[in-house]
């Protein structure tokens, strides 16, 4: 091999990215390797430091964060064909889930750039206005993009709790959206709900899977549509939700698309964590766009 290049968010998982990179550090030098270390201390350092790692030509590329880190340098990384090896250390680590990916163990997830299975993935590409940003998981709009968004914007509480209380805002503040989606260049339809979620993998939020079935290597995304619902028919859902066990609910709509175009007033969307745009977008897929690291005989951990 030449080298291997390992990108590291040291803040991802609220500082669990900064252990993670020691343990992967440590592991792939113990097995001979000759590592180059990138460490951003924000997100513009971290893609500016992935351009000039890939510039090097490395054989693999090590990411240490979590599906936001990686989603934020997928322009540069499918444009130099370079395999990605996963240290999963962010919060929801969805994408390590959907590929059986160590989640626990840094260094068996460093592992993978040595001995693990290249698996060619798709992307998502989500366009809103002039931008065009790339995804891995899932784009959400609605409900739970406003709880993503409401969790962002809160100082207090910390961890969890930080999540609940956006839920239990969201709740309270729960008006439907009157959705207008078009799919594959089909007629656009236009009724009320309470959210939509467009899938490259199942889950999101740390292991809802809300696009359960989803594949992330089909070439084609999975659309979900939850219609116009009271507070306690949205409550009595999540279980559902949460043991993908919804998708047979009269009030869920699911199908696959290659395109999916949504508006609505006061949309919002957010994709591997992040919030990519408002009101309008169309959602892509790229299909095989990415090799990740993988473990020769699937599993996970």
């Amino acid at each position: 091999m030449g080298h291997i290049a390992l990108l590291s968010n040291p803040y991802a998982g609220k500082g669990r990215g900064l252990h993670a990179t020691d343990a992967a550090v440590s592991h792939l030098r113990s097995q001979g390797s000759d590592v180059r270390v990138y460490v951003g201390d924000s997100a513009s350092a971290t893609v500016e430091l992935a351009v000039r790692a890939l510039d090097d030509g490395p054989d693999v590329l090590v990411v240490v964060g979590g599906d936001g880190t990686l989603s934020a340098i997928l322009d540069a990384v499918c444009a130099a064909s370079v395999p990605v090896a996963l240290v999963a250390a962010g919060t929801g680590n969805d994408l390590a889930r959907a590929l059986g990916l160590p989640r626990h163990d840094p260094a068996a997830a460093a592992e993978l750039a040595l001995t693990g299975a290249g698996r060619v993935i798709d992307v998502g590409e989500v366009t809103t206005g002039d931008r065009t940003a790339r995804f891995l998981t899932i784009a959400a709009l609605g409900f739970d993009a406003k709880v993503s968004d409401r969790t962002n914007r809160l100082r207090w509480p910390h961890g969890a709790l930080r999540y609940y209380l956006a839920l239990v805002i969201e709740l309270a503040r729960l008006r439907p959206l009157r959705f207008t989606v078009a799919v594959d260049g089909e007629a656009p339809v236009t009724a009320l709900g309470t959210l939509v979620a467009v899938g490259n993998t199942a889950s999101y939020g740390g292991g809802m899977p809300v696009c359960v079935g989803a594949e992330p290597d089909d070439g084609m995304l999975d659309l979900v549509q939850v219609a116009q619902l009271g507070r306690l028919r949205l409550l009595r859902l999540f279980p559902l939700l949460l043991s993908g066990r919804h998708l047979s609910r009269p009030e869920v709509h699911h199908r696959r698309a290659r395109t999916v175009t949504v508006s609505a007033p006061g949309l919002v969307v957010y994709a591997d964590g992040e919030r990519l745009g408002e009101d309008e977008c169309t959602i892509s897929v790229r299909a095989a766009a990415l090799t990740v690291m993988t473990p020769a005989e699937g599993g996970r951990s």
